[in-house]
């Protein structure tokens, strides 16, 4: 298997960590602009495809290791020959939604929550869901010195708890389980029974530290930091679902991109899905490489201890798992957080009808010899409306 030239990566890193130091907003975890600073391009061999470049947006996470070790280790370049691969990092997936709104990504590794929220905003027209990236690797961790009910049980009553963004995936999952508990907390300001903070990623472990925040509901390897750092998981959100399995990121992409290009969508779809056998087959060089990739995004490795853990709770899977966005949707509308004016009856299956092209995933999922997966009937139909 051909890689990108070990001393041109290290030249590519380098390049990278002055970007990112020149950028006011900073990158990776601590972002708190819209966007973030573009990195270098990265080019394959031979003739581009049907687009010049592509321009692909993620996280410094580690449920989107797919995009971390894809990028470093040549599988997207490779596969997208001489299309130029421009890649942006993000702090959170409504940071992502509006570059690719603007136009300043073509496709990009979001959430569920935002992704939803794009598509019905726009009435379908912001972009389509190709595939998944990963399932599971989020957790509400709460310093068990923090509150009578928190030592032992889950009661969280008077405690502040953090989320990465307000609407994103995990703010979604800490306020429906909150409502679950039968406890009031208003959406939008996080004010009630439980105060939410809205914080950056990269600030939840340091506030944590200081107590400035008594826990935090956050995806790996941030929950596992907490850990690291005194905290106790009270709920692992894969208790929460059947089997165990829920959707944590996606790829999506901007529809006219789609349409205008479909082989260097299916390319990149390609390069992730060689990428997550890599990592799933060579684990250890695998969480090395998403590990140098975090470092050279954000300036510091993870601990190779938060780094296991965070690994033993995130699984790679290029399936959505259709119907836990359905529900995870669901979940969104019912606290008022979707929609063009939040919609408290949640959306129905025609709403969200469309939402998904897994055409050109599956194609790849053939020619690797893995069944096809399921839109959940929420695919887009057969005359493409």
């Amino acid at each position: 298997m051909r890689r990108t030239d070990p001393t041109r990566r290290a030249r590519l890193a380098l390049l990278l960590a002055v970007v990112c130091l020149l950028a006011a907003a900073g990158c990776g975890y601590g972002s708190r602009a819209p966007r973030a600073a573009a990195v270098p391009e990265y080019v394959g061999s031979g003739p581009p495809l049907s687009a010049e470049s592509v321009s692909v947006g993620y996280f410094a996470n580690v449920t989107h290791a797919t995009a971390l070790a894809g990028v470093r280790e040549g599988f997207l370049t490779e596969e997208l020959g001489g299309t130029r691969l421009r890649t942006q990092v993000f702090n959170g997936g409504p940071a992502a939604l509006e570059a690719l709104n603007a136009g300043a990504v073509d496709m990009a590794w979001m959430g569920p929550s935002p992704a939803v929220n794009g598509y019905l905003r726009s009435h379908g027209r912001a972009l389509r869901i190709v595939a998944g990236a990963a399932s599971g690797g989020a957790a509400l961790v709460v310093d068990p010195d923090a509150g009578a009910g928190a030592a032992h049980g889950t009661d969280v009553r008077g405690l502040r708890i953090a989320t990465p963004e307000a609407g994103n995936t995990q703010d979604v999952a800490l306020l429906h389980w909150i409502r679950e508990q039968g406890w009031e907390v208003d959406p939008r300001t996080g004010r009630g029974d439980v105060t939410v903070v809205r914080q950056s990623v990269k600030e939840i472990p340091t506030s944590f530290r200081r107590g400035a925040i008594d826990g935090a509901w956050v995806p790996e390897p941030v929950a596992a930091q907490l850990v690291a750092d005194g905290g106790r998981v009270v709920v692992d959100e894969s208790d929460l679902w059947e089997d165990g399995a829920f959707v944590t990121a996606l790829v999506v992409v901007a529809p006219s991109f789609l349409d205008g290009h479909p082989d260097v969508v299916e390319a990149v779809l390609r390069g992730a899905a060689r990428t997550r056998v890599w990592l799933t087959d060579h684990p250890r060089e695998g969480r090395a490489s998403v590990n140098r990739a975090i470092d050279a995004l954000t300036g510091r490795p993870l601990d190779t201890g938060v780094l296991d853990a965070a690994w033993a709770h995130v699984r790679l899977d290029d399936d959505p798992l259709a119907a836990t966005l359905a529900e995870q949707a669901d979940r969104a509308a019912d606290l008022d957080l979707l929609g063009p004016e939040g919609r408290r009856d949640g959306p129905s299956a025609e709403d969200l009808r469309g939402v998904f092209d897994l055409r050109p995933l599956n194609r790849v999922r053939a020619a690797m010899g893995e069944p096809p997966v399921s839109d959940a009937g929420l695919g887009v139909r057969a005359d493409g409306d």
